[in-house]
């Protein structure tokens, strides 16, 4: 069986956990949990100061994934200039789509919740837990759009201002 072939995640490889967002694998440690050897992934996510050991074997089932490349984040950055999309759903569904988005880890996923629920200074005001979704959407995005183009994340922050400061109203 090809599926459970372990994905080539090695020490100081940045990798997004889906529930997490960036994180850097310290190293590999083996690991005897209840009478049997696991070999784990040691990754930091330094900005909420939190180590998350993972077995290597599930990996991939859970979600993580090598960091987007650099035409993924172009095309991440490229949503955000779209029209927002607001289904006329009711909010506590909509909250709940736009938390699946950022958790399922998907980069576009995450660019597009940024994008629906960004307002300009002259839009109206956000509530509150419209306000933390977009905020962990925009993290999430910033960190990724950071490791990928090698810049901090005030960079990666501006550049992702930028980009939806220019975009259509």
């Amino acid at each position: 069986m090809t599926k459970t072939k372990k994905p080539e995640f090695r020490p100081n490889d940045f990798v997004v956990y889906p529930a997490h967002g960036v994180g850097k694998i310290l190293s590999i440690e083996e690991q005897v949990i209840a009478g049997m050897s696991l070999e784990l992934f040691v990754i930091s996510f330094e900005k909420d100061k939190m180590t998350l050991r993972v077995p290597t074997n599930r990996a991939t089932e859970i979600g993580m994934r090598s960091l987007s490349s650099p035409d993924v984040v172009l095309k991440a950055l490229e949503t955000l200039k779209g029209k927002a999309k607001v289904k006329r759903a009711m909010w506590s569904r909509r909250a709940q789509e736009y938390e699946q988005k950022i958790n399922s880890g998907d980069l576009m996923a995450i660019a597009e919740v940024v994008r629906d629920l960004h307002r300009a200074d002259d839009q109206r005001e956000q509530s509150y837990s419209e306000r933390q979704l977009y905020e962990a959407a925009l993290e999430r995005l910033t960190r990724e759009v950071a490791a990928v183009s090698g810049v901090d994340e005030a960079g990666a922050q501006k550049k992702v201002d930028e980009v939806l400061l220019g975009r259509a109203a």
